[in-house]
């Protein structure tokens, strides 16, 4: 058997501390350690020692017998007290703890995925969600009692849901109200219990839910179903459906928020002369004006042509980008025309536009360190 721990030790006070000084240790200790409040491993036993040794230091008489002769002296060796949370609140604040019947309690929500396509999220539509929940038993319906059968009067607290327990203590007796474990706080057993949920009250169910998806969602968008998670106990609210969205990308587009993105391919001859194109969106088609002189990367706002609002009223817009495209390969006519071009355009100029940026992103480069 392990030696034991030393009084002073355990309360972590001095030879020296006063009787206060080991009553506010103790007070601190029993906090800590009582297991009604720690349900680490090791907290009990931690929390009987540090009764023991207050139970010693704090008897005047005791703490002399233990300062001359250790554990060998006045019969240490035997001693055990054990004593529930109230106790401790009636010691120093005069209350006690006391267990509570259970009352209704909620039941758990539900989580899970729900895929959709890119103009599903932008205008909405309706899904289908194939779940699986407990519901209350069809057969019990959810009293956990066989046909004919009822709940039974827990014998050990007598349908309180609580036992009571006088003890005592070196405070002097109190009673100490905790739930009945042989009931689990219930206050009534079933003795024959439903042979489809084994007295549970519950079974697992597969239901279909209808989804309604509101136009404007986006990746990771939460919507809530109420009442469709599982089944809550006593009598409590069921819990909550929440579907997470998934949404897959399109072949044209990209979005930002509410705006869509699109980016416009169009010839040299079109961006040097401009041309008006008619330009795909999610509501239709929309003639476009590209003005002449118009270099690739150049952005045309077309208003409310975007992602409708998911609050209030309105659209995004759609954000369309030039995209000049070189060709690269060119038959022998074409090859001429563009040799011809070139004498007569001569050597090519930057916009001013185009030069500032060129000169911001430089300064930009030139400012980082170099590795």
């Amino acid at each position: 058997m392990a030696a034991k721990r030393d009084y002073y030790e355990i309360l972590g006070v001095t030879r020296s501390a006063s009787a206060a000084e080991v009553k506010r240790a103790f007070r601190k200790l029993a906090f800590q350690y009582h297991p009604d409040h720690n349900r680490d491993d090791g907290a009990a036993e931690r929390f009987k020692e540090i009764n023991e040794a207050y139970e010693v230091l704090s008897d005047p008489d005791r703490r002399e017998t233990y300062d001359r002769f250790g554990h060998a002296g006045d019969g240490f060796e035997g001693f055990d007290i054990f004593r529930g949370f109230g106790d401790i609140f009636e010691s120093f604040f005069g209350g006690s703890a006391t267990a509570t019947r259970r009352g209704p309690q909620r039941g758990n929500d539900i989580r899970t995925g729900l895929s959709i396509s890119f103009e599903e999220a932008v205008f909405g539509c309706e899904k289908e969600l194939k779940i699986v929940r407990t519901e209350k038993c069809s057969k019990c319906n959810g009293s956990g009692c066989k046909a004919g059968s009822q709940p039974e009067t827990c014998p050990e607290c007598d349908g309180s849901g609580q036992v009571r327990r006088v003890q005592r203590s070196i405070f002097g007796q109190f009673v100490n109200v905790t739930e009945c474990r042989r009931c689990g706080g219930e206050g009534s057993i079933i003795t024959s219990p439903c042979q489809q949920c084994a007295g549970t009250g519950k079974e697992e169910v597969t239901r279909r839910i209808a989804v309604t998806v509101p136009a404007g969602v986006d990746e990771g968008s939460q919507i809530r179903i109420s009442g469709e998670g599982h089944v809550g106990m006593r009598g409590g609210n069921a819990g909550n459906l929440y579907a997470i969205l998934s949404v897959k990308g399109h072949e044209l587009f990209d979005r930002r928020g509410d705006d869509i993105l699109y980016d416009l391919p169009i010839n040299f001859a079109q961006a040097a002369l401009g041309v008006e194109l008619d330009v795909p969106t999610l509501h239709g088609e929309v003639p476009l004006k590209i003005p002449p002189g118009t270099q690739s990367g150049k952005l045309f706002r077309l208003k409310e042509k975007g992602v409708p609002h998911l609050r209030g009223s309105g659209c995004g817009d759609q954000i369309v980008m030039a995209h000049v495209v070189t060709p690269q390969d060119m038959n022998a006519e074409q090859r001429s025309l563009f040799e011809q071009l070139a004498d007569k355009l001569g050597p090519a100029q930057m916009p001013a536009e185009e030069r500032g940026f060129l000169h911001r992103l430089k300064d930009l480069f030139d400012g980082r360190p170099r590795g």
